[in-house]
């Protein structure tokens, strides 16, 4: 059928998901009234919109009919698309994560460095992310009654913990922090490099590009460091990484550095966030979560598929092929909506409840399949030890202002969360 146009232009608007509401409603509307559609927002290629929890699946578990790599991975403007081919040579990726790719690359990179985020490899973490965890409610507590929760804590926690695994010293937190926030937040006026939101398509490309090459003069150096002196640590492993025998391609290397200095802390730090806002809002959840250490592990997941963080990626057809009843022609661009995924009413009673009780909790917005996020054990372990250390200290909250999100469609969750609260 045919989508209202003012629904194919919400669900790429990163206003309508600093909203929330917006954003919502019209994923609503598509599962129900069209769950898998072909549209077209303005100034973008048509593309399909994935919108139930089923058919995202579907498309995760088909690596090899639905690719990352031959198109953008993800939403891009048309104006902006020419710009990064242009600056490319031709391909629509600037960088090279495992993201950007399909197999075999995508499982060679993989490997490369999952065995440093499997859960038995993280148990010896788990003392050093504890203590992490501690100092920042301290630091929390000692802003008396007031703090603002996104940026005192919930930033700066998995940040230290994922600089610390990758090696980058806590001096350069700072510098991290504020290139992530420009990456995801290119589209906020208040993170992005030019401090505007009028920006055209093509100055973001070039703001965009800008920061990803500050990431790489950064790594670049890192490298040198760490294939003269190697260390304990992920740079380590990717400095000094070969696949089949052959060391990494420099923008391989770049872009692996990147996407853990990036994905690998913001993420967490908007569901740490997400959590404290919706049990500032909820304190009979507050108190059940409280009263029983055994649901912290239920509300981590909650979280995860409250705030669902990644918004969507996307996927490009490698052949003619038919997906819930539709013909998916090759080539077709495709958009997989994992908050509505998330929202989906035939997997989640009251979806639109905050359940800290919810089960089973089939949330996906780790992904699926060969492209589930590696960094997903880390993440929980640390939102698990951050409640599990918060909740036994923090005797109320509840808002103390008006909390907002980033203006992003690809990667955002809260930027500001103001809490009144009172610690034991």
């Amino acid at each position: 059928m045919q989508v209202p146009q003012d629904i194919s232009n919400t669900i790429v608007d990163p206003k309508a998901y600093a909203d929330g509401r917006r954003v919502d409603d019209a994923f609503t509307w598509l599962r129900r009234e069209a769950p898998l559609a072909q549209i077209k927002p303005d100034r973008y290629h048509p593309f399909w919109a994935v919108t139930r929890h089923a058919d995202i699946l579907a498309v995760e578990r088909q690596n090899d009919i639905f690719h990352n790599g031959d198109d953008f991975v993800t939403l891009t403007p048309i104006e902006a698309g020419k710009k990064v081919l242009q600056i490319t040579g031709g391909s629509p990726h600037m960088v090279r994560t495992l993201v950007h790719m399909d197999s075999p690359d995508h499982f060679n990179y993989r490997h490369l460095t999952q065995g440093w985020f499997m859960p038995q490899n993280l148990r010896q973490l788990e003392a050093r992310i504890r203590e992490l965890a501690r100092g920042f409610i301290d630091r929390m507590a000692e802003h008396g009654e007031r703090c603002d929760f996104a940026r005192d804590v919930a930033f700066l926690y998995p940040l230290r913990v994922v600089m610390e695994v990758l090696g980058v010293p806590q001096i350069d937190e700072p510098r991290m922090l504020k290139l992530t926030q420009e990456l995801f937040g290119n589209a906020d006026p208040e993170v992005n490099r030019s401090g505007s939101a009028e920006i055209d398509e093509k100055a973001r490309v070039l703001s965009i590009q800008a920061t990803f090459v500050d990431f790489m003069t950064y790594f670049n150096t890192m490298t040198e460091d760490r294939r003269k002196n190697p260390r304990n640590d992920l740079a380590s492993v990717i400095a000094n990484g070969a696949i089949k025998g052959q060391p990494l391609g420099h923008l391989e290397a770049m872009s692996y550095y990147i996407i853990a200095a990036t994905a690998g802390h913001d993420t967490t730090s908007a569901t740490s966030a997400g959590a404290m806002w919706a049990l500032a809002e909820r304190p009979e959840q507050f108190a059940k979560a409280k009263a029983d250490n055994s649901l912290i592990p239920g509300l981590v997941e909650e979280a995860i598929r409250w705030v669902t963080p990644v918004k969507h990626f996307m996927r490009s057809a490698t052949q003619d092929s038919e997906l819930a009843g539709q013909k998916i022609a090759k080539g077709d661009w495709m958009m997989l909506c994992y908050p509505s995924g998330n929202r989906d009413e035939t997997v989640f009673q009251n979806p639109f409840a905050f359940d800290i009780e919810r089960t089973p909790n089939k949330q996906l917005a780790f992904g699926y399949g060969a492209h589930v996020c590696i960094g997903q054990h880390l993440a929980r372990m640390e939102l698990k030890i951050l409640w599990e250390e918060l909740l036994p200290r923090l005797q109320s909250v509840e808002l103390d202002g008006e909390p907002r999100n980033m203006v992003s469609n690809f990667v955002c969750g809260p930027k500001t969360l103001p809490i009144r609260f009172k610690m034991l």
